[in-house]
């Protein structure tokens, strides 16, 4: 529950919109169209085949949806045509999102006394800031580590358990077999509005920086190794591994458990496939999967001969 809010409110975010029916509802519920009910707004997907289905049967008090001249509010009930539901609904639930957090640092945090943080920062429980700058605007939920060399700009979400900036796992092997760590003594730069989900690890660089670059989003579990970059508006999706000094290209996705390899570089606009293994360097726009990772229409064709060659097994 929310405290009762009402359309006219995020004005901002619909330039474009179309009210039909009652436009003076609140609503104190954000919820699907099955779950909604009085005083909840939701939005219908304009994909939807059913959609006309789905607005006939939600009890939402507020539904925004695509222009679609069928669409007939219920008594008490107010429809939002807008072109884009989805950015629309998106907006507004980031906005009270925003609305919700609640500023300034949790008292079981520790920080160093070097540490520069700018303001407002949300920093919550049982945190350990090293020597390290924090920029505006960002949140920093519980149980997370930041090291010495860590540099973080604004508008950054950082999710409870990451750790940012512990040493990447580097060693030489001398002659009698025993391993020798390599000193990592550099740091993280880490740009505007990205976001890094629980539980992933970004090593600091061995004597550079390790860099998520602007508009970058970081999944749950996710490993980045040292002097990785990481471009900006990349997405890696959950349980991936970026291999030390892996670059990659802006706008690219990375899947979920895929593997890249050790300094490979990945170039802009790049889709790697769920669960690849990326061996080599991929070029600008190309879509990859399999294990070693290939160009999709060679995977593709691989996987229609392996097929064959089984007897046209699945």
């Amino acid at each position: 529950m929310i405290n009762p809010l009402n359309l006219n409110m995020f004005s901002e975010f619909m330039k474009d919109a179309v009210f039909i029916g009652n436009g003076n509802l609140n609503f104190s519920k954000i919820k699907t169209s099955d779950e909604a009910d009085e005083g909840s707004l939701t939005w219908i997907n304009p994909a939807r085949l059913d959609k006309l289905d789905i607005f006939n049967r939600t009890q939402a008090s507020i539904v925004i949806c695509s222009i679609n001249e069928d669409f007939v509010p219920k008594k008490n009930q107010a429809l939002v045509k807008v072109p884009n539901p989805k950015w629309t609904f998106i907006k507004i639930l980031a906005s009270i999102s925003k609305s919700n957090i609640e500023w300034g640092i949790h008292p079981s945090t520790q920080i160093h006394s070097e540490a520069v943080i700018e303001s407002p920062v949300s920093i919550g429980p049982n945190c350990t800031l090293g020597k390290c700058t924090i920029g505006s605007n960002v949140v920093i939920k519980g149980n997370v580590y930041i090291g010495d060399g860590t540099i973080v700009g604004n508008n950054v979400l950082i999710h409870p358990g990451a750790v940012i900036g512990a040493d990447g796992f580097g060693y030489s092997r001398e002659d009698n077999g025993t391993l020798i760590k390599f000193p990592h003594i550099g740091g993280v730069l880490i740009e505007d509005d990205v976001e890094i989900g629980a539980n992933t690890c970004v090593d600091r660089g061995a004597l550079g920086n390790t860099k998520i670059l602007r508009g970058a989003k970081i999944d749950n579990l996710v490993h980045v190794a040292h002097n990785v970059v990481v471009g900006r508006n990349v997405t890696v999706i959950a349980n991936a591994m970026l291999g030390g000094s892996v670059t990659i290209g802006d706008n690219s996705w990375i899947s979920p458990s895929a593997t890249i390899r050790d300094t490979i570089k990945i170039g802009e606009r790049c889709t790697v496939g769920m669960a690849s293994l990326v061996t080599k360097d991929i070029p600008n726009g190309q879509t990859v999967a399999g294990s070693p990772a290939r160009e999709l229409s060679k995977f593709l064709l691989f996987q229609d001969k392996l097929k064959n060659l089984l007897g046209g097994e699945n």
